[in-house]
């Protein structure tokens, strides 16, 4: 028996890295899961079968109404009332790293579109589910950047605290719905795209460098942190962001 035996849960951004890991983590414990991505997550789903869990792909723009209306109608009508929902979808892997001043109004726009309304719409979009199953779990993925303020993406920094920030007002707006709403906060992580952006070398090093474990961090390293916050272990728990980072950062 899993933890999650039976609940519905969406993840977006999960076609691969870190929203694919958690995607799996999910099914093993017994979730249906509702695999959501811009590109196509046929491959995660097809992975995630092959170890006996049940999933269903689509491919959803976080910023479009109506592909998030037509994602809670895939997840209900597939698995039953929407109970997890992990907003991972977000922009990171395509960062070129140059200071804020260089940063035009256009790409701050697209990144605060993305990584931070993306995650009130698909939100917003979930709602009416949890709300009418008098029960849910929403993580957030936001970033370890944040309590850093490195420098190189503003843009990013900036829009991953907007979903701290969100975190912290969801949760008191929903905790009387029975929905719990929690933040992680990873660090550097070696994903797919990520290891596919020479670019991001310079960012590589020292994130490692820094950390209390001194090693690479993947994205295994934040299932645990994900699960927990998904399960009945934190029902108590809303309003939180757990770093998630080998050390990195205390506080």
């Amino acid at each position: 028996m899993g933890r999650l035996d039976g609940k519905c849960a969406v993840v977006t951004g999960a076609a691969q890295g870190i929203g694919a890991a958690f995607s799996a983590a999910l099914a093993a414990e017994g979730a249906r899961v509702l695999v959501t991505d811009l590109q196509d997550p046929e491959s995660c789903v097809s992975r995630i079968r092959a170890r006996s869990g049940v999933a269903e792909g689509l491919r959803v723009d976080v910023t479009s109404n109506d592909d998030l209306a037509a994602m809670v109608e895939r997840a209900e009508s597939a698995f039953g009332p929407i109970e997890i929902l992990v907003n991972n979808a977000g922009m990171f892997s395509e960062l070129e790293l140059r200071p804020f001043w260089e940063i035009g109004e256009d790409d701050w726009d697209l990144m605060m579109r993305v990584n931070a309304r993306g995650v009130f719409q698909a939100t917003k979009a979930c709602l009416p589910s949890m709300r009418r199953n008098g029960r849910g779990k929403i993580v957030n993925i936001s970033s370890g950047t944040f309590f850093q303020g490195p420098p190189g993406f503003l843009h990013y920094v900036a829009s991953k605290g907007a979903v701290i920030a969100m975190t912290r007002s969801m949760a008191r707006e929903l905790g009387d719905a029975g929905i719990c709403v929690n933040s992680i906060a990873p660090g550097f992580t070696e994903s797919d795209g990520v290891v596919a952006n020479a670019g991001l070398n310079a960012v590589r090093g020292v994130a490692s460098a820094g950390r209390a474990i001194a090693r690479d961090m993947v994205p295994a390293d934040l299932v645990g942190a994900m699960l927990f916050l998904a399960s009945p272990d934190s029902d108590f728990v809303t309003g939180q962001t757990i770093n998630v980072d080998g050390g990195k950062t205390t506080y």
